[in-house]
């Protein structure tokens, strides 16, 4: 594989374009004169709709039609449930019946000529309701208790093996708590927006969306048309963190809006619907057992979860899976439960399963090692495994405590007094944690279409998603090093269903899936030009040594020719190649339903023949303010082991944002709920706490070198969701150290430490 621009770190490609605000997101695509919708949700969170009085609504000026379940029943069919192998985030169909299920849901849609004119009849649309009595979630009256894989009717197994109850009897030292963490909303910059047009029978869908092709697939499935008839584009995100991977209920309401109405119909959600017309990340409650024999090996590892779900949905992270192989340990057993509740259903969250579960985990051997009277990193080395424990299935590559190492060298962590309350800076009590952090690697079936031009400038089109991550800039970088090309000789283009499919933006999965089969047209390109080259001046070398570099094809003893020269000979004008690429592992069918927007991710921990992931090891400095209790971070460091770093600038900027995220999750964000009408109470940027500057500490970020050509043919493993996982841990193990105090529950606020 010749080395170019992989591995180096250009800005952004589409930087310029974002910072000077040419970048148009969905609510920005400009339509033909379009009409506005305006959402009206529910004001309970169970019972009936009993009455609609439009009368009012309807005097607005402007209003032109209100859709409800009156004049919507039937309209938007089943299209399965996204965790359950279909594509939507609920079961629930929207403006189906008079039911309510949860806060929040949508109960009317007002369409006028202008968004003012649409938002006035919303608000002049009196909705009665029938209401009953609601179960908000754990402890709660009427909430359903069920295990995760009866609810999965038996496609999820908790994982165990050996007999952990006996070795828990006899192990020499033990450690058994609970934890919990709350529900947490996305929030991202760009609200919830859809715009959808018809023309000549075709269906146009602009809306941010981390996949295209499903949406596309999945909104077809809920209005009985052909897939072929409808357009998904969305070209740029403003942040999505897994709210935008499954098709919500407003994509079709819009879409049958804009049918009835004969022109576009633009939906620009407001911040507080976001929080029940999207997903979010699921509640826990979590109980963990630990034992150990003298020297800390773990002999025995029990951990139970229960989060909670929608009514109707049995939505689950189920992060034991993650937890059950991190360390070496004989002897385990997991279970995982869903309650439910009267809630809308939860779903994909940055690090879904891993966030919450490895809180737990981290936290319960950091009260190990205080126990064993151990350093929490030789702990962690005791520990340390190349098989996971389940099946013994070997890792391709761990790389945990070199992390370890190389973090706490540069944090510091000798310095420290391990005895809780003994660092002090005037008022201030000083702690320091760490925790482990990993994240499954991913790879899915993958599609691209390459072009080369004589005048050696390259199109690179794949329907591949940039949620902000920098996806542009690495498929640009990885086509530039297969066709020896400047980089600003390449063009990218996503975000389209136009465009040959790509997986969902999620899983941490995009880079190495579509640069790997970017990688592989662009070596299928090399081999036309190679093969025409035995007529020129490259005559009678091996084409399989000829490479593409610096816009020449180039032999290894230096003799080259231009590639406007090479295309001469290999084509008549450019040369287009459409790869595609089923990774190792993942079954035969795995492109037939890539083209359905029925997404498949191959291998991460629980993998045939290796288990894959990335690790890393993330240190804190808390400070605990002795007379207020407020908590403050002063530094964060992350040592990261991921395979081949594609992009450096972008890969460091999306774990400080991990970390900074974890930061924000430990100590400030959580979604406060009505414990008796189950409704979302802080659902506004100005008291749903997240942090800003003024939060933000010093953030250090290290990469580990790691070579791993066992997880793809470039070897990369994967980072977005990899450096949030952990934080909140330790977050809560430096707090314990600065005060002696264990907290167990999130976010840890002032009034968990007075």
């Amino acid at each position: 594989m010749p080395e170019g621009m992989i591995g180096q770190s250009p800005v952004r490609v589409d930087g310029r374009a974002k910072v000077t605000g040419t970048a148009h997101y969905a609510s920005d695509m400009a339509v033909p004169n379009p009409a506005w919708a305006f959402l009206v949700t529910s004001a309970i969170a169970r019972g009936r709709v009993t009455e609609i009085n439009e009368a009012e609504a309807r005097q607005v000026s402007g209003v032109l039609d209100i859709l409800t379940h009156r004049n919507m029943r039937g309209e938007v069919q089943d299209a399965g449930f996204f965790a359950g192998g279909g594509y939507t985030s609920t079961t629930m169909r929207p403006l189906e019946d008079d039911r309510v299920h949860h806060d929040g849901e949508i109960v009317a849609m007002v369409l006028a000529e202008t968004y003012e004119q649409a938002r006035e009849g919303a608000y002049r649309l009196h909705v009665h309701y029938a209401e009953e009595n609601p179960a908000a979630g754990f402890d709660a009256e009427g909430a359903e208790l069920v295990s995760a894989k009866d609810a999965s009717k038996g496609s999820f197994e908790d994982p165990a093996v050996g007999d952990a109850d006996a070795a828990l009897a006899t192990a020499a030292v033990t450690v058994e708590a609970d934890y919990a963490t709350p529900t947490q909303h996305h929030n991202p910059i760009e609200l919830f927006t859809t715009t959808a047009s018809w023309e000549n029978g075709r269906l146009t869908i602009l809306e941010g969306s981390q996949y295209v092709h499903g949406l596309r697939n999945g909104i077809a499935a809920q209005l009985g048309m052909d897939p072929s008839l409808v357009r998904v584009e969305s070209p740029f995100i403003g942040g999505a963190f897994g709210s935008r991977g499954s098709l919500t209920q407003r994509t079709a309401l819009v879409a049958v809006a804009a049918r009835r109405l004969r022109r576009p119909v633009k939906l620009v959600a407001t911040r507080d619907q976001g929080f029940t017309i999207a997903t979010y990340r699921a509640e826990t409650r979590q109980h963990v057992k630990l034992g150990a024999d003298k020297d800390g090996k773990l002999v025995a590892l029990v951990h139970e979860g229960v989060e909670v779900t929608s009514r109707p949905d049995p939505y689950k992270v189920a992060g034991t899976q993650t937890t059950c192989r991190m360390y070496a340990c004989p002897n385990i057993r997991t279970k995982v439960s869903i309650l439910h509740a009267d809630r809308n259903t939860p779903g994909f969250m940055r690090s879904p399963p891993e966030v919450p579960y490895m809180f737990a985990l981290e936290s319960a051997m950091d009260e190990l090692a205080v126990k064993l009277g151990m350093d929490p990193i030789e702990l962690r080395r005791v520990n340390d495994t190349m098989h996971e424990p389940i099946k013994g299935l070997p890792y391709t590559s761990r790389s945990l405590m070199q992390c370890f190492d190389r973090g706490a060298e540069a944090f510091g962590w000798k310095q420290r007094n391990p005895e809780p309350r003994s660092m002090r800076d005037g008022d201030w009590l000083v702690g320091v944690g760490c925790a482990s952090t990993i994240y499954p690697t991913h790879l899915g079936a993958a599609t691209a279409r390459v072009t080369l031009t004589p005048n050696g400038h390259a199109r690179v089109q794949t329907a591949a998603h940039d949620i902000g991550t920098g996806t542009y800039t690495v498929v640009a970088q990885a086509a530039a090093e297969g066709l020896g090309l400047p980089l600003e000789k390449v063009v990218v283009e996503m975000g389209d269903s136009e465009l040959p499919p790509a997986p969902v933006s999620g899983g941490s999965n995009v880079t190495a899936s579509v640069c790997t089969v970017v990688m592989q047209a662009c070596e299928q390109i090399r081999a036309r030009l190679a093969a025409a080259a035995q007529d020129g001046p490259l005559k009678g070398r091996d084409p399989a040594t000829l490479r593409l570099v610096d816009g020449t094809l180039r032999a290894p003893d230096g003799t080259a020719e231009p590639i406007a020269d090479a295309m001469g000979r290999a084509s008549n004008g450019a040369i287009e190649i459409s790869a595609e690429n089923i990774p190792k592992g993942l079954p035969p069918d795995s492109l037939k339903k890539l083209y359905q927007g029925r997404q498949a991710l191959g291998a991460g921990l629980e993998g045939k023949e290796v288990a894959m992931a990335a690790f890393g090891a993330e240190f804190v400095e808390v400070r605990v303010h002795s007379r207020t209790a407020e908590v403050r971070v002063p530094r964060l460091l992350g040592a990261f082991a991921a395979g081949r770093i594609v992009n450096p600038r972008t890969a460091r900027s999306q774990l400080m944002g991990g970390l900074i995220w974890g930061m924000g999750g430990a100590l400030l964000e959580a979604t406060e709920i009505d414990q008796r009408r189950a409704r979302y109470v802080n659902d506004n940027i100005a008291e749903y706490l997240i942090a800003v500057n003024a939060d933000v500490p010093k953030v250090d970020v290290l990469f580990v070198e790691e070579e791993d050509r066992q997880v793809n043919p470039l070897g990369i493993k994967g980072l977005g969701e990899l450096g949030n996982v952990g934080t909140n841990a330790a977050i809560a193990n430096a707090v314990f150290h600065a005060t002696g105090k264990r907290v167990r529950e999130l976010p840890i606020r002032i009034e968990s430490l007075l």
